[in-house]
C-alpha cells in the first residue's frame, strides 16, 4: 500500500514473527525480497536477541519507519516487544517512527492478570504490563517511549470510530489471522489464559483445527478433568470432555484427552485467572504435569510461587489486583480513545 502512495518510496520491509503475511510458525524467518515490489524484506524475528532487532545501519538509510501491526492484546505476544525494539532503534538512528494504530481485538476496556516483574525483561515481557493490558499498539508505543525514556520521534495515527469497549467483531472489519494459531476472536479471547500453559508439557491445540480452544495430554482423563474444572465455576467458560490428535507441536500424532473450552460470556471471563486455574488443575490431578514453564509467561514471582505451592487460584488473583490498579493509573496517561 505504501508503495502506491504518491511521493513515497518504499525502501525496506521488516518481517516480525509469523512473517510479513502472518502465516509462518517458525523461528526461521529469514531475509527475503517482496514478491510484488522487489523491496528487501529484513527479518526481525529469530532465535537470538540480535535477530529480533532491526539494523541501525538499515534504519539510517530511511526517512521514516511505519509500524502497522495487528496486536492481540496479550503482554507476551511478541509484536509488542518488536514495537519496543523499533522505538529504541529509531531513537538511535535519529529517524521518526509512525504507528498506524489498530484495534485491540479483545477490547481496550478490560485489564486483567498479574503485572510482570520489573527487571525480568524478555522477548515476551518487554515492559511491566499485566497479561491483558487493554491497550492498542499506538497507546503502548507512547507508554514505552515515555516510561522507558526512549525519546524516539514518535507519532501515532489514531483510528476513527473505535471505542474502548469494542470487540473486534463490533468494528465491521474482516478478521485476518494475526498468527497461524489465532484464527478467530474466540481463540483471541481465550489466548491470554490458555497461552500461559503452552510452554508446559501439555497440548494447547496447536496442530489442530481449534488451537487455544482445546487443552490436554495423553495422560489426562478427559471426564475427570472437565468435571474438576466445571466444579470450579469459572465465570464465562465451561469445559466439555474431548479427545484430539495434534498434527504438530506437543504430542504430534498422539491421541490426547482433555477439554474443549466453551466461551459463554467473553465480558466476564478473566482469561489470565483461567490460565492459573488450568495450571492448577493439571498440577493437582496429574503428576506428569510440569508446572515450571508457566513462570516464563506469568513473569510474576509472587503469583508463580503461590501457584506452585497449590494456593487457590482465586486467592492468587486477589493478590495481584493491587499492582493491577497501580498500573491502570499509569495507563490512563496514554489512552487515546474513550
Amino acid at each position: 500500500m505504501l508503495n502506491n502512495v504518491s511521493g513515497t518510496t518504499l525502501t525496506a520491509i521488516f518481517s516480525p514473527e509469523h512473517g510479513v503475511e502472518g502465516t509462518l510458525d517458525t523461528t526461521a524467518v529469514g531475509n527475503t525480497k517482496d514478491a510484488t515490489t522487489g523491496v528487501p524484506v529484513y527479518s526481525v524475528y529469530g532465535g537470538t536477541d540480535a535477530a529480533r532487532r532491526p539494523s541501525i545501519e538499515v534504519l539510517k538509510t530511511l526517512d521514516i519507519v511505519v509500524i502497522d501491526l495487528q496486536n492481540v492484546g496479550a503482554r507476551f505476544y511478541t509484536y509488542e516487544t518488536t514495537l519496543g525494539y523499533f522505538l529504541e532503534a529509531a531513537a538511535k538512528a535519529e529517524i521518526p517512527l509512525l504507528v498506524l494504530d489498530r484495534p485491540n481485538p479483545v477490547t481496550g476496556a478490560i485489564v486483567q492478570g498479574p503485572v510482570g516483574d520489573a527487571g525480568h525483561e524478555t522477548f515476551t515481557n518487554y515492559f511491566p504490563l499485566p497479561v491483558r493490558h487493554g491497550m492498542t499498539m499506538g497507546e503502548l508505543a507512547q507508554m514505552f517511549n515515555e516510561e522507558l525514556g526512549i525519546h524516539a520521534k514518535l507519532s501515532v495515527s489514531p483510528m476513527q470510530g473505535w471505542m474502548r469497549g469494542d470487540w473486534f467483531d463490533e468494528t465491521g472489519l474482516a478478521w485476518v489471522n494475526p498468527s497461524p494459531n489465532l484464527r478467530n476472536l474466540t481463540e483471541a479471547a481465550l489466548y491470554p489464559g490458555v497461552a500461559l500453559i503452552e510452554g508446559t508439557n501439555v497440548s494447547v491445540g496447536r496442530g489442530t483445527d481449534t488451537p487455544f480452544e482445546v487443552v490436554g495430554a495423553p495422560w489426562v482423563n478427559s471426564r475427570e478433568f472437565a468435571q474438576y474444572l466445571n466444579e470450579r465455576s469459572i465465570p464465562g467458560v465451561r469445559f466439555v470432555p474431548v479427545s484430539f490428535t495434534p498434527a504438530s507441536s506437543n504430542y504430534s500424532g498422539k491421541l490426547c484427552q482433555g477439554v474443549n473450552l466453551v466461551l459463554l460470556d467473553r465480558n466476564v471471563l478473566d482469561a489470565p485467572e483461567l490460565g492459573v486455574e488450568l495450571a492448577m488443575a493439571f498440577s493437582k490431578l496429574y503428576p506428569p504435569f510440569r508446572i515450571e514453564p508457566v513462570k516464563d509467561l506469568l513473569v510474576n514471582s509472587a503469583a508463580y510461587e503461590a501457584l506452585a505451592a497449590g494456593r487457590d487460584p482465586r486467592r492468587i488473583a486477589d493478590d495481584w489486583r493491587e499492582a493491577l490498579e497501580a498500573f491502570q493509573k499509569t495507563r490512563e496517561k496514554y489512552l487515546l480513545y474513550k
